[in-house]
């Protein structure tokens, strides 16, 4: 008996038989196989960081100031020559009559209490005068210092150095002008300082003459004085 041909769907159901033997054949055995390993997102990995450094002291450098008590000192000067120029701290204002009494014996003035300034290193205003043409001429190179020069000032148990930063002009007929000399900040009568600085203060004599003013007070100073005005930048031990 003739043997039947196998039609298109007996073809398919073997082929796809075949098929699937073939997956099954490929297709790796699961039993005894190892949990595939926990990858991390590139987002999981972009967030990780290095752990953190230790954090800085936020403390403040301690400041250069001393307590701005009123003491003996000795003012050095590089730039001009003064070398170990004695300054003594009396209670007044500036050029009053026992500062002047005290600039007549050739060494340098500080004034200090309600009228005057602080002492050395101290916040505030460190005021020191000293004649230019008499009593042996201390200060006779004041006027020439330039800004950025360095001013020594040493006590008993430490050295305070100041950097000149300006130049100004006193006054001495002028109650406002005084005021701005021997404010606490040197120009701003009233101000709260918050920084040591030092006014080094001495005739214009030459000057007040040039310009055909001769006009004194009663302690012989001319009418102007010429001020150096320098800021506290360190202090070290002696």
């Amino acid at each position: 008996m003739a043997r039947r041909p196998r039609t298109p769907t007996t073809l398919s159901v073997a082929g796809l038989t075949t098929l699937l033997v073939t997956v099954s054949a490929c297709a790796p055995s699961t039993t005894g196989a190892a949990p595939p390993r926990d990858r991390q997102s590139t987002s999981e990995v972009a967030l990780e960081r290095p752990p953190p450094s230790p954090a800085r002291s936020t403390e403040p450098a301690p400041r250069p100031t001393s307590d701005g008590r009123p003491q003996v000192a000795h003012l050095t000067i590089p730039d001009i020559g003064i070398h170990d120029l004695r300054v003594q701290p009396y209670r007044g204002k500036t050029d009053d009559g026992p500062g002047t009494a005290i600039q007549n014996r050739g060494i340098a003035a500080s004034p200090h209490g309600r009228t005057g300034g602080v002492g050395p290193g101290g916040v505030g205003n460190y005021q020191v005068t000293a004649h230019r043409n008499t009593a042996g001429g201390p200060f006779a190179a004041l006027p020439e210092l330039r800004d950025g020069a360095r001013i020594e000032v040493t006590t008993d148990r430490r050295t305070f150095v100041y950097r000149v930063t300006g130049t100004r002009e006193t006054s001495f007929r002028s109650e406002q002008s005084l005021a701005e000399q021997r404010a606490a900040v040197p120009g701003h009568p009233g101000r709260t300082p918050d920084q040591a600085v030092i006014t080094l203060s001495t005739c214009a004599t030459q000057e007040d003459h040039a310009a055909g003013n001769y006009w004194a007070d009663g302690l012989g100073n001319p009418e102007h004085r010429i001020d150096k005005i320098g800021k506290l930048i360190s202090s070290h031990p002696n």
